[in-house]
């Protein structure tokens, strides 16, 4: 019969799979000797059995789990359900990605009214006791019963505000006591039942509740954002409880062993005296630093740090360690690879290189590209920051960045706004869980409670997303939408600026500038350059984005878009003459001043190039975009072009077309209007001949003939274009060596690839025509309903954002195989929006394509994958 459960002393590190991602490291640490309370774990292959059949526990899971129950009955000579020492549990979740706060936990599962009892006077200590039961029934309460949470936080803090109280940890047992009695009440008033005595009742509806919360909105969200997959499951790990809230030699706290925030080498955490470690995640109070441990606890302090090492060495990678003491005795509940900042990602990656614990291959596998993305942008400019008003510099800086934005207090307000285009800062008193959308459409989030290491800081850094936590100075109101602070207050909707690098907030708007990148961030580069097969080039016609590119490090364009060329006022009209025009004599006149435009404009992105190849895509609108489209543009259309406004509303009726992005556009307009495509490649050459006479560079242009789908097309057009650049050169007695490629974008255009590339000198594929011609979705329309789509599994991802592999990859691979076919050595990229994208990178560095196009604040991105995807490839052929 299939194992469904496992002792942490029977397994180990690499049964993540399994184990999920705690339990595989509670085993490893249970291994190396590490104080590490016993323990075992429910295997994710349970949890999706469970899920996938009756969502009820089996007879034989139940059976598995009692025995590994009495086992670890022996392991600490404790009883579950006994009379002599209590052995009380904790349930967590753990899948094999850590997914912080995303599923749920329970701890001091087993009391109940009676044993409870028997706690108070096994520890001699009523308060202790009851504290530890009130805190069963609010987490089984909101866990397993589904009840909002804030039933009890507003009860409880009720009752200390009438009885004068401050800390939960200056309740007394009389007073937990009655707390207890109405946490009870609560749950039999909202649930119906009672909450359960039994002990194995409770264990088993823990683990169901836990199962359950793989499928939560929040968790699957999260997954969602973070690309893991839903099929995997969450392990549940039992483990024995150690309490941190057991008296002022006790303890909890979560600490890194470098900062996770900026990299440096040096311990970093909090923890607080007498509480559970749902106090220092959930933020309700604010803890104290690490290094105050040192005065505390001095000897818990000292074991600490050493086994931190220990951990970061084994692991060889910066460790989120989760730790308990009770009375005076260090317990180590968790360590993970820890969650941190694209700043402190570079650095803690060429630390470790340089001090010799890791390869470089491994370091680039420790990034998470998309974050790198945040290393990139804008922060605070020092003039303004001269003359901006604080609200507050009091907050601990959580997560690093600069962010504008309206403030908003909940997470439907913050979603809602930023799907109508707004920046919204989301202000809490302190996140949970259920706040991830909010969370997730936020430029910042702000929070009055909590620490470096409490929800909002763990996920915001997971994000990359600017975070100031435990700004204790704001009053945050949830319910009136409103937040004083010092100096006045602010409304819902009210502009702040927020500062997660420094941990302050500005009034108002406050400009921002570019940064430059740092030594960490130019030596990952420097290694994903080294180790990525494919090249990545930039989608740029600007100079500015060329700079941009080719500061990244681009190895050329991979996409010039020459519509954007057209727009300038004194060009448009040039373009609306050439459109409106009767005659081939008239048309040919507004192409020639066009082609100096043209020509200005190549000759500029050849010199910045300077011997980068560019890939240039001659026109690929229809006409009906250069034209006006309302009465009081036509009307002034009609005065410049000295015409009437019947006749450039006739010739609008004519341009007129039920589905444009299936109409007069690409290739088809190079075949209705030759003389268009012969004007730009003349443009392009003319261009190019002038750089090698003017500097000595010698450019290779490379032109690319948009929307091809049949072999005609293209053979015409290119010959075309040939005799007539021939000849050009013949007459300038200077020759300009060119390339003739096209970009492929429709399915048909996949399937003839190999009589494509007997005329193509290139492939270019153009995935996000490519992927609205293959699903039949708008692209431009598909927003309303491709989210739908993902929720409910229709669709694994959104297809324009990453390679839809079975149907668009498929079509790929098969232009890829067919071209090779007759031409092997044919140059063969990618310029639509997937060549950003990790996922699809990796799918297009498997079927061995030359290169990918990115915008140029992607191409760092686009190299850590493209290298991340050759060390993988190279690891799985080992």
């Amino acid at each position: 019969m299939l194992k469904q459960v496992y002792q942490f002393d029977e397994g180990n590190a690499d049964m993540k799979d399994l184990l999920g991602g705690k339990g595989a490291n509670l085993a490893e640490m249970t291994r190396l000797g590490l104080p590490v309370p016993p323990g075992f774990t429910i295997t994710t292959e349970a949890c999706m059995s469970f899920l996938n059949t009756t969502k009820e526990l089996s007879d034989e899971l139940k059976k598995e789990i009692d025995e590994h129950l009495s086992l670890l009955e022996k392991k600490t000579n404790k009883s579950f359900e006994g009379d002599k020492d209590l052995l009380l549990v904790s349930v967590r979740s753990g899948a094999k990605f850590s997914m912080p706060g995303m599923m749920d936990t329970i701890l001091n599962l087993g009391l109940n009214d009676e044993t409870v009892e028997q706690l108070a006077s096994l520890t001699e200590d009523e308060a202790f006791a009851y504290d530890c039961y009130r805190r069963l029934l609010q987490m089984f309460g909101n866990v397993v019963f589904g009840i909002d949470m804030q039933y009890f936080e507003n009860y409880l803090t009720f009752y200390k505000q009438k009885h004068g109280v401050k800390l939960d940890s200056d309740l007394t047992g009389d007073d937990l006591k009655s707390i207890v009695t109405e946490f009870k009440r609560i749950i039999l008033e909202i649930k119906k039942k009672p909450f359960p005595q039994s002990a194995k009742e409770q264990l088993h509806l823990a683990i169901e509740a836990v199962f359950h919360s793989w499928n939560n909105e929040r968790a699957h969200i999260y997954r969602e954002l973070n690309r893991i997959p839903d099929d995997i499951g969450t392990a549940v790990n039992i483990q024995l409880m150690v309490f941190g809230n057991s008296g002022d030699t006790s303890g909890t706290g979560v600490a890194f062993t470098r900062n996770p925030a900026t990299g440096e080498n040096k311990l970093f955490g909090e923890y607080l005296i007498n509480a559970q470690g749902e106090d220092v995640v959930a933020g309700i109070r604010t803890p104290e630093p690490i290094e105050k441990l040192k005065n505390d606890l001095p000897a818990v302090y000292e074991e600490f740090t050493r086994l931190a090492h220990l951990l970061e060495q084994h692991y060889r990678d910066m460790q989120d360690i989760e730790f308990t003491v009770e009375k005076g005795k260090l317990y180590i509940l968790q360590t993970r690879n820890g969650k941190r900042t694209a700043q402190a990602s570079v650095k803690i990656a060429v630390d470790l290189v340089e001090e010799g614990l890791i390869q470089e291959e491994d370091a680039l596998m420790t990034l998470n590209p998309d974050m790198i993305s945040h290393l990139l942008h804008p922060e605070f400019s020092k003039v303004a920051l001269e003359k901006a008003v604080k609200v507050s510099d009091v907050g601990l800086p959580a997560s690093p960045g600069s962010a504008v934005g309206k403030i908003c207090f909940d997470a439907a307000t913050a979603k809602e706004w930023a799907a109508q285009g707004e920046k919204v800062i989301l202000m809490r008193q302190e996140t949970s869980p259920e706040d991830i959308e909010g969370m997730v459409a936020s430029e910042a989030i702000v929070t009055s409670r909590g620490g470096m290491t409490s929800h909002a800081a763990v996920v915001a850094r997971g994000m990359g997303t600017c975070c100031v936590a435990g700004c204790s100075e704001l009053e945050i109101d949830e319910f009136l939408k409103r937040v004083v602070y010092p100096g006045g207050q602010l409304n819902e909707g009210d502009v702040i600026s927020v500062d997660g690098s420094n941990g302050v907030i500005y009034l108002g708007e406050l400009e921002v500038e570019v940064t430059e990148t740092s030594h960490y961030f130019d030596t990952v580069m420097a290694w994903a350059k080294k180790h990525a097969r494919l090249d990545v080039r930039m989608n740029a016609e600007t100079v500015s984005d060329i700079k941009t590119g080719l500061y990244f490090g681009a190895d050329g364009i991979g996409l010039i878009r020459t519509e954007h060329m057209f727009f300038g006022a004194e060009r448009l009209i040039q373009m609306r003459r050439f459109i409106l025009s009767n005659s081939y004599i008239e048309r040919e006149k507004a192409l020639k001043v066009i082609l100096d435009y043209q020509m200005d404009d190549f000759k500029e992105i050849f010199e910045t190039l300077n011997d980068l190849p560019g890939v240039i895509r001659l026109l690929d609108p229809p006409l009906h975009e250069f034209m006006p489209t309302k009465e009081e543009d036509i009307v002034l259309l009609a005065q410049e072009m000295n015409v009437s406004k019947n006749e450039i509303e006739r010739r609008l009726k004519e341009l007129h077309e039920v589905n444009p992005m299936l109409g007069h556009r690409g290739c088809r307009l190079g075949m209705t209007y030759p003389e268009l495509y012969i004007m730009q490649s003349e443009a392009i050459i003319r261009s190019a001949i002038e750089m090698k006479r003017e500097t000595g560079l010698d450019v290779t242009p490379e032109i690319m003939i948009p929307l091809v789908g049949t072999t005609k097309e293209l053979s015409e057009l290119k010959e075309k274009i040939e005799l007539y650049l021939d000849a050009l050169m013949e007459e300038e007695d200077i020759n300009v060596f060119y390339r003739i490629g096209t970009m492929i974008e429709l399915p048909r255009a996949c399937l003839i690839a190999n009589q494509l590339a007997k005329t193509a000198d290139f492939f270019s594929f153009g995935t996000n025509d490519l992927t609205q011609m293959t699903f039949g979705f708008s692209r431009d329309d598909a927003a309303k309903y491709i989210n739908e789509y993902v929720s409910k599994g229709v669709l694994p991802v959104d297809p324009f954002q990453t390679i839809d592999k079975d149907g668009v990859g498929e079509l790929i691979k098969t232009a890829v195989e067919k071209g090779r076919s007759t031409t092997p050595t044919i140059k063969i990229g990618v310029c639509g929006e997937l060549g950003g994208d990790p996922t699809s990178i990796e799918f297009f560095d498997d079927i061995n394509l030359d290169y990918v196009s990115c915008s140029p604040y992607r191409i760092p991105i686009a190299y850590i994958a493209a290298a991340q995807s050759t060390i993988r490839r190279a690891s799985n052929n080992e």
